[in-house]
């Protein structure tokens, strides 16, 4: 039995020595240093955005050259807000032609490479009242009849904004702004669209009523339930202590769940809820609130993915006129471009460790990921590991989760992306190895905040060599 034990033990010694041969002493690696960078990213579902108009009516519209004519000086961003007018059907149900209309102008849509916030309304004046159907059962019929084409353009919508109600479609000046009826529109619009596809509301406390819930849940809230889809927006960003309404004076305990709190218990509030959902608007009214330290401080904060670039135009010539102040690649940065450039996630590597596993016969690559954006990604990518060498090329998927890089407050935290690649099957004297992350929406490759530029299979992360084979 001992002699048995005593050659088995020499068996796994002389194997281990084989490994050691044959992946020990003949593999080299040289991995590369990444540095952070203050470029402009021009990333899907982030960003400055314009807001395009379009009233549906009978008449059959051309709206391929329409859109085209629209936005064909908006060469800058990646996003866009779609003003969609029903107006004309406030008395009963959408016509088959202003239906058609409707499709005719999502597919236009398709033609200008812009991810899309999208928000029905019927008041383009302040005067909802007056302009809106006079009864909720006609609005949910239009949510209704408009299903089969927002699934059939899922692809497209990032957020659909508001629930067709209030001035401007803000969800306020309206009778329906109670928690019944925005409750009841708000599950007839997730209802009526991909779970895909987030759904906002004005308001914090609009939050509340809809959802019932008196606070954000410390888990990850699911995105198929109304609940984890519900994001913010807000038209009235930074305007006054209270955001023009937003806010209210009194504390959460005071004011009771479906009331506004006060701005620091909505803001905290916000933080929580937009890691998991969108948030985004314009700013308004130059004031002491909007100075940029102050500005940055909040869009941090609330997790900000988009706003107007062209409202306030006051506001944002302020911040154009003022430099960022700090340490790194951002410093003497004009504030405007410094707030572009951290709208929504803005993702890089921090560091990369590619090592031998001896024991696994494998190359143990990890990545660390940094988001520096104000905002999560909260669509998540596919992440692609290649390495590539002479013929041969293996592509690995990735299933950590970068939404879960918070961005803004928590810009410090860290995702270590891991895969362990086999060595065995590896026939090449050297290989390159590459990480990529792609939009699963659009198919682009998310670009990274680093100095080194994007190949055709993604950022170098390194090189592996086996000297002892011939060319």
């Amino acid at each position: 039995m001992r002699t048995e034990i005593l050659m088995a033990a020499g068996l796994l010694c002389i194997f281990l020595l084989f490994l050691l041969f044959l992946y020990g002493k003949s593999v080299m690696i040289e991995k590369n240093v990444f540095t952070e960078s203050n470029r402009e990213l021009r990333n899907p579902n982030c960003g400055f955005y314009y807001i395009y108009r379009f009233m549906i009516q009978d008449e059959e519209t051309d709206y391929e050259k329409l859109v085209k004519e629209s936005y064909q000086n908006d060469t800058e961003t990646t996003i866009t807000l779609l003003q969609i007018n029903l107006q004309n059907y406030r008395n009963g149900e959408i016509s088959q032609r202003g239906l058609a209309n409707i499709e005719s102008l999502f597919c236009a849509m398709e033609n200008i490479d812009k991810r899309l916030i999208v928000r029905f309304l019927y008041d383009w004046d302040g005067i909802a009242s007056g302009q809106e159907p006079e009864r909720l059962d006609i609005i949910l019929l239009h949510i209704r009849q408009l299903e089969e084409i927002l699934y059939r353009h899922r692809k497209q919508i990032f957020v659909m904004q508001g629930l067709f109600i209030g001035n401007w479609g803000e969800i306020n000046g309206t009778p329906y702004a109670n928690s019944e009826d925005m409750r009841e529109l708000a599950i007839a619009l997730g209802q009526a669209t991909d779970s895909a596809v987030y759904l906002s509301v004005r308001m914090p406390a609009q939050w509340r009523m809809i959802t019932q819930m008196k606070g954000v849940p410390e888990k990850t809230l699911p995105t198929d339930m109304l609940s984890g889809r519900l994001g913010l927006f807000n038209d009235g960003m930074l305007g006054n202590e209270s955001d023009y309404g937003t806010y209210g004076v009194a504390s959460a305990e005071e004011a009771g769940a479906y009331s506004p709190w006060k701005r620091e218990e909505e803001l905290a509030f916000q933080e929580k809820l937009c890691r998991f959902v969108p948030n985004g608007g314009e700013v308004i009214v130059e004031n002491a609130y909007n100075d940029l330290e102050n500005a940055r401080k909040y869009l941090a904060l609330t997790h900000v993915t988009y706003l107007n670039r062209d409202y306030d135009q006051e506001v944002l010539n302020k911040w154009a006129g003022e430099l960022v102040r700090e340490e790194g690649c951002f410093d003497k940065m004009d504030g405007l471009t410094y707030i572009q450039r951290h709208l929504g996630y803005r993702l890089l590597i921090a560091d990369t460790d590619i090592s031998q596993n001896f024991w696994k016969g494998s190359l143990s690559v990890e990545v660390k990921m940094k988001n520096i954006g104000f905002a999560p990604i909260y669509r998540e990518p596919e992440i692609r590991l290649t390495i590539c060498g002479g013929e041969e090329r293996y592509t690995y998927l990735l299933h950590q989760s970068l939404k879960e890089l918070a961005g803004g407050t928590q810009s410090e935290e860290l995702l270590t992306l891991e895969e362990e690649i086999p060595l065995s099957g590896l026939s090449e004297k050297e290989y390159s190895l590459y990480l990529s992350i792609v939009d699963t929406d659009t198919g682009k490759h998310i670009l990274l905040a680093n100095e080194q530029e994007e190949e055709e299979e993604g950022y170098l992360l390194g090189k592996v060599c086996f000297p002892g084979r011939r060319e």
